[in-house]
């Protein structure tokens, strides 16, 4: 990775997430709102858009900041002594940051759509992740098992040398792309497969300030499982890291 300063890493990590998030909010919306030509399109196109999504989101940030792009990836990073924990903070908040902007601008490229769509739950559904069978405790060992499985393969996959950067960088852009579509086809039909705060709370701050059309509820109530299960999803990942490589 190229030596740069934390401002810059920043602002890789904000341009990196916010294509994440324009590409993979924009598939659903693609896919769920009333007029688009790709609507009905399905899961597989949902899983397989999100994967290159984040691709797209490495190739970007991964010479600049090793493309955490992704808050329990960076804390997952700090808690194996991978990254600085000065670093932490300023990373979540270009990543968020990035995540607002990119659901904003979701909303700017479908607006015609979203005024062509009665449903409020569609609306919501292209920002934000939601349960489809609604029990906070199992959604949460949902959203923590889909984290731990990207963060311990992240975490291996770049403990092999094959990059001396960290991140999803450091397994390649083509590599996360397959982990993370494998992760959204295995694990993804119970809330939709946040298994990342930022990819779910920067949308849904985009949802609730927009002014889209009868958009209804921005479903608070739910918004901290995709916050406090990848956490708790990445910390696990973390100590199983550490133990396991103390053995």
């Amino acid at each position: 990775m190229q030596e740069t300063s934390l401002f810059v890493q920043c602002v890789f990590e904000f341009l990196g997430t916010m294509v994440l998030i324009i590409l993979g909010c924009g598939v659903v919306a693609c896919v769920s709102l009333r007029k688009s030509k790709g609507e009905g399109a399905g899961w597989i196109v949902v899983t397989l858009a999100w994967g290159l999504a984040v691709m797209c989101g490495v190739l970007i940030a991964g010479p600049y900041s090793g493309a955490h792009l992704n808050p329990a990836v960076t804390l997952g990073l700090a808690a194996v002594g991978k990254f600085p924990w000065s670093s932490v903070m300023p990373f979540i908040v270009a990543q968020i940051l990035g995540a607002v902007i990119g659901g904003m601008l979701v909303y700017v490229f479908y607006k015609d759509h979203f005024d062509a769509t009665e449903d409020a739950g569609t609306k919501l559904g292209v920002f934000a992740t939601g349960p489809a069978i609604r029990n906070h405790r199992r959604n949460l060992i949902s959203e923590v098992i889909g984290t731990f499985i990207l963060v311990i393969v992240i975490l291996f996959i770049g403990d092999e040398g094959n990059s001396s950067q960290v991140g999803l960088g450091s397994i390649g852009a083509l590599p996360v792309a397959l982990l993370v579509v494998v992760i959204g086809m295995s694990l993804g039909g119970t809330t939709g497969y946040a298994i990342n705060p930022a990819r779910d709370l920067g949308p849904r701050i985009a949802h609730a300030i927009l002014p889209i059309k009868g958009k209804g509820s921005s479903d608070w109530g739910y918004s901290w499982v995709p916050i406090a299960g990848p956490v708790i999803g990445g910390f696990l990942a973390a100590l199983i890291y550490i133990l396991v490589k103390s053995l």
